[in-house]
Parts: C-alpha cells; sequence; structure tokens
C-alpha cells in the first residue's frame, strides 16, 4: 500500500530537507499527482514509497516507472467497474 507523508517525515526519511522537497515540487523532477498531492494551499503530502523508490532508482528510469505504473494500477479510477446484474 502507497504512504502518503507530511514534509517532515518525508525529508527525515529521505535525509533531506524541507527546501529540497520544495525545489524537487517546483522544477518538476517529482510529479504531482504522483510524488506529491496537494490537499490545499498550505498543505502538501509525499507519497513516501514512490520517494523512496526514486531515490533509489534515479539514475534508472524504467525501473522508476515501473514503479508508479504499479501505483496508478492500485487507484480506484483504474479498477474495473463492477457488473450489475439483470433482475429478473
Amino acid at each position: 500500500m502507497f504512504r502518503f507523508v507530511n514534509r517532515k517525515e518525508a525529508a527525515t526519511c529521505l535525509k533531506i530537507g524541507y527546501t529540497t522537497l520544495k525545489k524537487y515540487r517546483y522544477d518538476g523532477i517529482w510529479i504531482e499527482g504522483i510524488h506529491w498531492v496537494k490537499l490545499n494551499s498550505r498543505c502538501v503530502r509525499y507519497n513516501l514509497d514512490l520517494l523512496q523508490d526514486w531515490y533509489h532508482n534515479q539514475n534508472d528510469a524504467a525501473a522508476h516507472q515501473r514503479a508508479i505504473d504499479r501505483y496508478q494500477e492500485t487507484l480506484p479510477s483504474n479498477q474495473p467497474l463492477p457488473t450489475r446484474r439483470k433482475s429478473v
């Protein structure tokens, strides 16, 4: 399961500063809706599992893309719709 965390936990786990988190977001290194989400104007959450995968696979874009694909497959919007049974 993918876990979203606040900036303090993300920075601690990745051993980087808050400014670096912000820089990666603003520079487009991390993708909004994939690596991080904005809940409101003052609240950002980071996908810790994908950020850790990115950190370990910075030089292997294909490997990181596979992790992104796995994440997207888990989203409710990518699940098949339940089939309806016809009433008799």
